[in-house]
């Protein structure tokens, strides 16, 4: 009996787990020519992923018991090259499980793949279904599906509020016609941890906007995927941190977006700290920077 009752219960977690990780696009990836190229995964200290070929979402939910019944589709960042997949994707969802929040680790296309048509495009279709499938499973997952937010750190940061300034962009086109494309991809909520936010080459991250949109990208081009300058009164409630040594994402992407949000009475909250530099995901052994996470916390539920 005892035997029997292991069997069900490695059978039971074996279904669990096979529920994990779902495909944004199980009828065929959009906006991708067939090919014979490989996603790569590196682990060493981050676990690494480049060269998407099948964007997932991997589900993280709280016990029933702690669900708050809000959200959150996590964007990983890598500078639109690579996916830091555990330092700012599945570690984030762990962290926001202990607080009873539901979480989505997004693996996202890379515009550097050859196999894609319309490379810029790539990361918001991905961003989009990813809201639009938690949407559409709220019930499901124990989700109010008017409390799903998007967060991203980084170049993933840049998707999320790409994902919150072009929400409705038709960016399927002809191919728009599944029924999924009737949910709202609107996230109800942004997290922006030392975002990329704008293209403007004074503060601009010259790696992530010519991976990207190119070198030679258009000024009509740049000023679309500066978010800054895509804000409107219909743009969701931000929180955002950014520390002010940061070399490789300025500072001044977070202040350019919170003025935005501003000027258009959003609320939103900036945390600008003296220190941290970049990268620093959950800012464990960071001294005050730590504290970031309960901050985001305590903030989540200010929307309620």
């Amino acid at each position: 009996m005892k035997r029997f009752t292991t069997i069900l219960f490695l059978l039971y977690s074996f279904s669990l787990l096979s529920q994990k990780i779902i495909p944004l696009w199980p009828e065929g990836v959009p906006n991708q020519n067939p090919s014979e190229e490989k996603e790569h995964i590196v682990s060493s200290d981050i676990v690494r992923i480049n060269n998407v070929q099948t964007p997932t979402l991997e589900v993280f939910l709280p016990s029933k018991a702690n669900h708050t019944g809000k959200a959150v589709v996590i964007c990983p960042g890598g500078g639109y090259k690579i996916l830091a997949y555990d330092w700012e994707g599945t570690d984030i969802a762990k962290w926001y499980n202990s607080k009873g929040i539901a979480a989505f680790v997004l693996k996202y296309r890379l515009p550097d793949s050859p196999s894609l048509v319309q490379p810029q495009w790539a990361p918001l279709q991905d961003a989009q279904r990813a809201m639009r499938i938690v949407r559409k499973n709220a019930a499901k997952w124990n989700i109010n599906p008017s409390q799903i937010g998007i967060m991203g750190f980084s170049a993933g940061g840049h998707l999320a509020s790409t994902l919150g300034t072009h929400f409705d962009e038709d960016t399927l086109k002809a191919s728009n016609t599944h029924s999924l494309n009737k949910i709202s991809a609107r996230p109800d909520f942004m997290v922006l941890i030392y975002p990329v936010i704008t293209f403007d080459k004074q503060y601009y991250h010259g790696g992530s906007k010519n991976a990207l949109i190119g070198e030679d990208a258009s000024q009509e081009m740049l000023d679309y995927f500066s978010n800054n300058l895509q804000v409107s009164s219909n743009t969701p409630p931000t929180f955002l941190i950014h520390s002010a040594d940061d070399t490789v994402v300025p500072y001044q992407n977070s202040v350019l977006f919170y003025d935005a949000l501003q000027k258009h009475k959003i609320p939103s909250e900036l945390h600008l700290y003296p220190t941290g530099g970049h990268g620093y995901s959950l800012a464990i052994k960071k001294g005050r920077l730590q504290g970031w996470p309960e901050q985001l916390y305590e903030w989540i539920h200010t929307l309620e």
